[in-house]
């Protein structure tokens, strides 16, 4: 009797695997759950599904090919007249040390030989590129947070 027990029991629990998963995994999505784990009878069932949110950042790639790249720095070179400080390295460019900080200059800053005024991220390493003479920033020539390449123009100057 005990054995009819038990496999009433276990065909109840295990009628149809599928579904069983389907049920588990139905609780993870209602519960904003990323792994779920249970164990019966000896039988474990491990469920992960991944965040909604990647803690992936994706790393730009820069190419001499690409038909968007050139033609920004065309488009901006005919629009700025005068003295510009250009972009040592290919990067992404930063007008600030974090998000919640105040930009390293602005338009109409005066600027001293040495001072900071701006950060060019390139592999991972934030490259802080500095003034080589005193000069006013008349125009901050890119957009932050947005892909450079070398010698592309980013402030335009005066020099004092």
């Amino acid at each position: 009797m005990a054995n009819k027990k038990q496999a009433k029991k276990s065909k109840s629990v295990s009628s149809n695997p599928l579904e069983e998963v389907k049920k588990f995994y139905d609780f993870m999505v209602a519960n904003k759950l990323d792994l779920l784990e249970f164990s019966h009878e000896g039988k474990t069932l491990r469920l992960a599904r991944k965040s909604a949110v990647p803690s992936v950042h994706p790393i730009p790639v820069f190419s001499g090919t690409s038909q968007q790249q050139p033609a920004q720095p065309a488009q901006t070179a005919q629009q700025v007249q005068g003295e510009t400080i250009k972009s040592p390295m290919s990067g992404i460019f930063y007008r600030a040390p974090s998000p919640s900080s105040p930009p390293y200059v602005r338009e109409g800053d005066s600027v001293k030989a040495g001072q900071v005024l701006c950060i060019v991220e390139a592999m991972k390493v934030f490259n802080e590129i500095k003034a080589d003479f005193d000069c006013i920033i008349k125009k901050v020539i890119c957009e932050n947070g947005k892909p450079i390449s070398a010698n592309q123009d980013i402030f335009l100057i005066e020099r004092k």
